[in-house]
């Protein structure tokens, strides 16, 4: 038997490509106010507001209503939230909540007839990202839109009060937001709540978050409650709406009736609902990647109706690594009909990039190459078809996260910006190029099993995802 040549002393191992260190979230440089104070989590006349409001719901004694995003995140918010107002003596019998259908905004007709339906005289948003649009209800009502995700002053809909992260860093999550909100309102908040604030920030931002200012410290529930379960609860309260079903309803119901973190890990709902997740995963994220012509996009496309893709992206943008990559995206063509949702996450090699990457500005630069050609002199003439794609493309296009980004459009859109990105397209070579002289190949070694490419389309022991 032949032996194993072991290297000499003198024989240097082989390097490995160094990871790109991505500073810590929390280090993220804060803005100031005129007075030279830092500005978070939100500016201080909206955080005002806000708790101003949260206390008039309280005394007004009125049908209340709360629409929180179908992650952990949005749920753990709104579950803060309705433990604030429970706590400042409003009868849950006055709370109620509305969870959202699959495919739908809170920006859909179809969930504002819902939403008026319960006859709220007060209304909390929370965490489903903000867009102008008409009032939530035509009724009288007082809203409160509570958010993170990228928006402008006009984001949001008419009549309604706001109070937002995302323009003071480092961004808090909703649930986060929420927290800081409602923890000086009640001495049982931080009690009762603070395990749903770690649960929803971890959900957003990831477990190797420091709680290290300017975020509260949360050394005490992670010590009573256990940093490992909480994390597994992130992964239980995910679960449900990522399946076919899309079965927010119990998530939402685990978290809102458990009085310790345990509980929800007990749900036998959320137990199934992540085998499920977790065995999709697995069999949607071995498709192989294209990549747009300039190397800044690699490209999965996946067929699953489960909400799969933002997982799958979030896996990827670990992985790939190259000098030019900057997004990863993931095109789920099964979860609607006739419709793409993509998810997409910077690329770890590019968290370092200066000026940084943004998702949601280099996805309206692609989709606005075809208005440089586009010569429209009587828009009124021109048909839906004409249209610049960006204009096509809709409301749902780029929204969220500069860096966590996505959207919901129309299959034959989508593929035309992929035309756009020309993805899958080499580079052509020029005249004149330098090329090195062909190298003979080696004969591929046939035990050899441990490649990427042997990864793309086989499966492997399912992996549990959060």
């Amino acid at each position: 038997m032949k032996r194993k040549e072991y290297p000499s002393a003198t024989s240097s191992p082989a390097k490995k490509r160094a990871r790109p260190e991505v500073p810590q979230y929390h280090l993220t440089p804060s803005k100031k106010d005129e007075n030279g104070e830092i500005v978070w989590p939100a500016p201080k006349g909206q955080m005002k507001r806000a708790r101003e409001i949260i206390m008039e719901c309280a005394k007004a004694n009125k049908q209340t209503l709360i629409v929180p995003d179908k992650d952990a995140d949005g749920l753990s918010s709104g579950v803060i939230l309705w433990r604030t107002l429970e706590a400042l003596g409003l009868s849950t019998d006055l709370i109620s909540a509305h969870l959202l259908t699959k495919g739908n905004t809170v920006h859909d007709a179809a969930e504002r007839v819902k939403m008026a339906a319960k006859s709220p005289s007060y209304i909390f948003v929370l965490d489903q990202g903000s867009r102008h649009s008409g009032p939530l209800i035509e009724e009288p009502h007082t809203a409160l839109v509570i958010d993170h995700h990228h928006a402008t002053p006009s984001d949001f809909p008419e009549g309604a009060e706001f109070v937002t992260a995302c323009e003071s860093p480092p961004v808090a999550t909703s649930s986060l937001l929420t927290y800081e909100l409602c923890e000086p309102l009640h001495s049982d908040v931080a009690s009762r709540t603070a395990w749903l604030c770690v649960v929803g920030t971890h959900g957003d931002l990831g477990n190797t978050l420091k709680w290290e200012p300017p975020f509260p410290d949360m050394s005490a529930t992670l010590k009573q409650y256990t940093k490992k379960t909480l994390n597994e609860v992130v992964s239980y309260v995910n679960a449900p709406r990522r399946t076919a079903t899309y079965d927010v309803a119990s998530a939402w119901s685990a978290l809102l009736t458990a009085t310790h973190p345990s509980e929800v890990l007990k749900h036998p709902r959320l137990l199934a609902a992540r085998q499920e997740v977790n065995a999709e995963v697995e069999r949607c994220t071995h498709a192989a990647p294209k990549f747009s012509l300039d190397g800044k996009v690699a490209v999965f496309r996946i067929r699953s109706e489960a909400q799969v893709h933002p997982v799958i992206a979030t896996r990827w943008a670990g992985h790939l690594n190259s000098k030019a990559l900057k997004i990863v995206l993931v095109a789920n063509e099964g979860y609607l009909p006739g419709k793409v949702n993509f998810s997409c996450r910077i690329a770890r090699c590019a968290r370092n990039k200066d000026p940084p990457v943004n998702i949601i500005e280099s996805l309206k630069a692609y989709a606005s190459l075809k208005l440089e050609t586009n010569e429209i002199k009587d828009e009124a003439a021109v048909s839906e078809e004409e249209k610049p794609l960006l204009e096509r493309l809709g409301a749902d296009f780029a929204r969220g996260h500069v860096q966590a980004s996505g959207g919901i459009v129309k299959a034959d859109e989508f593929e035309e910006l992929m035309k756009l990105m020309r993805v899958g397209e080499k580079p052509e070579k020029k005249e004149g190029d330098q090329t090195s002289p062909k190298k003979t190949k080696k004969a591929a070694d046939p035990g050899q099993k441990n490649n990427l490419m042997n990864y793309f389309g086989k499966s492997a022991k399912p992996k549990t995802v959060t």
